[in-house]
């Protein structure tokens, strides 16, 4: 049986501090050079994701923001996007704006990720960007209004923020066709939540749907910890929530591990996949 291991990264493999810990990176290429195929499912983009997890020998394409888009680390190239069309884009953008919210609007062109942007909603949206811009080296692009800039290669809209300034956002959004929206707590930021916009056909579970497929895989174990990894425990064999995980993850489990600054998935994989490996 050919078989994936998947895993959420921030509040997942990723310890508090947003961090990869040597002794998890040590375990998994481990297992990955004994054979295992390791991947990742985020939310987050390329530009911080591969960075973060560089010390892994990643060996199988990754699900980047929240399933928009499958991306070959090895290759460093997008295998598949999913599209917000460009009058949606456009209404997206203007809710937003009649809300006084600022996203970032993501676009990819040419096998290119990069951000657009009119200004900043709160501290944490500005850190947020320039954590991105300094340490990822994200491209941004200022500009004076979102939606003289939606075209065709629009996937993705992200906003940081306090749960009663997003969830008449989310109302609105929640009435057009052809998108979804994640709407969940930050791990880092006590209070706040974000608030995601992409296609209706992206998704966790549709991202982990075309890896088996394009994989071959025969049977996928998934680790996750916040809402928007509910839909990968909904098409997933098995499905492992760490000890940090929202109590509605931890329902949707078929276990519950210790919590991730434990290295819990790393020890989960060597425990039932490495034993007498050391």
């Amino acid at each position: 049986m050919k078989e994936l291991l998947i895993t959420d990264l921030d509040g997942t493999l990723l310890d508090s501090n947003g961090k990869l810990s040597d002794i998890s990176a040590e375990i998994i290429n481990q297992f990955i050079s004994t054979g295992g195929a390791f991947t990742f499912a985020t939310a987050r983009t390329a530009s911080s994701a591969v960075k973060i997890t560089e010390k892994i020998n990643i060996n199988t394409p990754c699900v980047l923001m929240n399933g928009v888009s499958i991306y070959d680390i090895q290759k460093k190239k997008y295998i598949k996007n999913e599209y917000i069309n460009n009058s949606t884009a456009v209404t997206v953008s203007d809710i937003f704006k009649q809300c006084n919210i600022k996203p970032f609007m993501y676009k990819i062109k040419n096998n290119r990720l990069f951000a657009l942007y009119t200004g900043f909603e709160n501290k944490q949206m500005y850190e947020f960007f320039l954590l991105r811009r300094d340490k990822y080296d994200k491209p941004f692009i200022k500009c004076s209004d979102l939606a003289c800039e939606a075209d065709e290669s629009v996937v993705y809209f992200t906003t940081l923020g306090e749960y009663e300034s997003l969830a008449p956002v989310k109302n609105r959004l929640d009435k057009i066709d052809n998108i979804s929206s994640a709407f969940y707590k930050d791990v880092y930021n006590k209070g706040l939540w974000f608030l995601e916009v992409f296609s209706n056909r992206a998704s966790k579970s549709n991202g982990i749907k075309f890896l088996k497929k394009y994989g071959t895989f025969d049977y996928v174990t998934c680790f996750g910890d916040n809402l928007n990894d509910l839909p990968m425990f909904h098409i997933c064999d098995k499905c492992i929530a760490v000890g940090n995980a929202k109590e509605e993850v931890k329902s949707a489990a078929d276990e519950v591990i210790d919590c991730n600054n434990a290295d819990s998935v790393a020890f989960w994989i060597k425990k039932n996949y490495m034993k007498g490996f050391e």
